[in-house]
């Protein structure tokens, strides 16, 4: 592959992960704003228009009102109100089939001209696969908040957010398979095992942020460092299993949250150091002092969004240091 084929293969996938990135935001966002169970269907074709007609609104308006969400929390919405929730849905899902359509496209194109790099192209179907089946996981995430409770399970959540972590992830390892790293003397192994370690930690970490968020963990116990005038939440008894509490109390998820998040900031920054990598510590103190924000303000919401911007451009760059770190 010639220079000028290769930096178009890497640009489209460049995109591909920026607008993955963009979908997480905006799906933070229709988490926050309470938005995600304004679309009672899944309808992966026809659903990429929004109502055009006053008519189809009320229709809209009509399904979701038979909904545990909006009989328990929304019953005071009118018409203008539910719009408002509408548009965030809508534009999620709209987002997730663009980025469909930005893949699969140029994938097609680069396969016909015989312009996909040897070795990669069953990665980039796997990639496709992938991203067929976030949808899936989307509306099964979904489904749980429209039976008998007025939100979604936070595990389910946990899910549909981890595979999108996943795919811009791979995504963007095999993007930097095509960006000309500067030759690095050998380094130490142990610095390797560090990266893939903090790897490890940060996604731990990320779910059960995510954890956090569907059950409104953030909400609760506005303060930092401590948990009003607690260093541990009463939440988290010893009377059940701490696991228990762990993955189903507020206050004791935030507080997991909190742990592996220090825990995690101080070894990336750690790695920073070793690494000599000047980005990947700055970005460890911004992704902490958004998350302290976030916490602070009682979840507003551009701070949140930005928190979770935050975690994922934290993840790439973790994952530049070791795509430099495995290729010395």
């Amino acid at each position: 592959m010639s220079d000028t084929p290769q930096t178009a293969f890497r640009n489209w996938l460049l995109l591909c992960c920026f607008m993955v990135l963009a979908m997480a935001v905006v799906g933070a966002v229709t988490r926050l704003t309470e938005s995600g169970l304004s679309i009672t269907e899944w309808k992966p074709v026809t659903g990429a228009l929004p109502p055009l007609t006053e008519e189809h609104w009320q229709q809209e308006f009509a399904l979701y009102q038979k909904t545990p969400e909006f009989s328990q929390k929304h019953f005071w919405m009118n018409l203008e109100d539910f719009k408002k929730i509408y548009v965030w849905e809508w534009t999620h899902r709209l987002l997730g089939r663009l980025i469909g359509v930005v893949f699969a496209m140029p994938l097609l194109w680069f396969w016909a001209r015989r312009q996909i790099p040897s070795g990669y192209g069953w990665k980039l179907v796997g990639l496709m696969v992938l991203g067929g089946a976030q949808g899936f996981v989307g509306w099964y995430m979904v489904k749980s908040g429209l039976v008998d409770r007025p939100s979604v399970s936070h595990f389910r959540l946990a899910a549909h957010l981890g595979l999108a972590v996943l795919i811009f992830s791979l995504m963007w390892w095999i993007a930097l398979d095509f960006f000309n790293h500067p030759i690095a003397a050998p380094v130490p192994k142990s610095l390797t095992q560090h990266g893939w370690g903090m790897l490890g930690l940060l996604a731990l970490t990320m779910v059960w942020g995510a954890f956090t968020a569907g059950l409104d963990g953030g909400m609760i116990y506005n303060t930092f460092p401590r948990m009003n005038e607690h260093w541990i939440p009463p939440e988290l008894t010893f009377n059940a299993p701490v696991w228990i509490n762990g993955l189903h109390a507020p206050a004791a998820v935030q507080f997991i949250h909190r742990c592996l998040a220090l825990l995690t900031a101080a070894g990336i920054l750690a790695l920073g150091w070793r690494a000599r990598d000047t980005a990947l510590a700055a970005m460890v103190f911004v992704q902490t002092g958004l998350g302290i924000a976030t916490i602070l303000s009682q979840v507003a919401i551009p701070l949140a969004a930005l928190h979770q911007a935050g975690a994922i451009i934290l993840l790439a760059l973790l994952l530049r240091r070791l795509h430099i770190l495995s290729h010395s």
